[in-house]
């Protein structure tokens, strides 16, 4: 049998109280750690607020788009629910149309010449021609309707989870579809939906954040923090969470408001 000398024997104790301390480390530590380290990579924004323009107090926001100089407006509850077309300067309601009250009405986004509205657990959505608002054509999903957006090709469509559909513009039918995340975690409660500069960007229900999401692959490449953007209001009257995202692609303007908030903004994003 071969012999260990001093200096091995040493060598194998120092190895073996090594692995003894390391075996101690729990694993989600060195995990965490790492995680930390990406997660503080990723972009937080703040903001400006450039303008505050006039918004409805009694209307609850679900949807919001500006397309061609004009803002449209899609809003909920039973009873309440509408696609509206407002004068963004005076927050003047322009033209209107009802939904039936056995719909709760949901997000919008504007397509080509139309517009198309969701609702909340109808499973049903409608297709409205821009300028008349006159209802061309119906259709249905299986998952509740909360936002919508486009990308030029598809439709995006959330409904409340982490998941994203993408959406045949024709058919409507699912293409495909990416789960939400931020260094592997589920970012759940997707809202309202705007497309930006080749990004996904979401209102997360229940918080003044949006998230920037790669659409690729569902990572979560940035995060808007809008704490503190609507003061607090003096008059009594309730509000509601924030909701509500639109741009406007000629002049790069991006506006967010809320449910039942008294006003909308343009913001311009800083970082952190």
């Amino acid at each position: 049998m071969a012999r260990l000398s001093g200096k091995s024997l040493i060598g194998y104790l120092l190895l073996f109280v090594l692995a003894a301390v390391l075996s101690c480390v729990p694993f989600h530590q060195i995990d965490d750690s790492q995680d930390e380290m990406t997660t503080q990579s990723i972009p937080i924004y703040t903001f400006i607020i450039i303008n505050a323009y006039p918004h409805d107090r009694d209307v609850f926001t679900q949807g919001l788009a500006f397309v061609d100089g004009k803002l449209y407006e899609g809003t909920g509850l039973y009873g309440k629910s509408s696609l509206r077309r407002v004068d963004l300067i005076s927050g003047n309601v322009l033209q209107v149309y009802a939904l039936p009250d056995e719909y709760f009405g949901e997000g919008i986004t504007v397509f080509r010449d139309t517009i198309i509205q969701l609702t909340w657990r109808s499973k049903k959505g409608s297709v409205y021609d821009k300028d008349s608002f006159e209802v061309l054509r119906e259709f249905t999903y299986e998952t509740e309707g909360w936002g919508i957006a486009n990308d030029g090709k598809r439709l995006i469509m959330s409904d409340g989870t982490s998941t994203l559909y993408f959406l045949d513009a024709d058919t409507f039918q699912i293409g495909g579809y990416i789960q939400v995340h931020d260094n592997g975690k589920p970012i759940r409660n997707l809202n309202e939906l705007e497309f930006i500069d080749g990004q996904i960007y979401a209102n997360i229900w229940g918080s003044e954040n949006i998230a920037i999401i790669d659409p690729e692959d569902g990572r979560v490449t940035g995060w808007i923090d809008l704490s503190g953007i609507l003061p607090p209001q003096s008059d009594g009257k309730r509000v509601d969470v924030l909701n509500g995202i639109a741009y406007d692609s000629t002049n790069g303007r991006l506006f967010v408001t809320g449910k039942l908030w008294p006003q909308l903004f343009e913001i311009e994003l800083i970082i952190q």
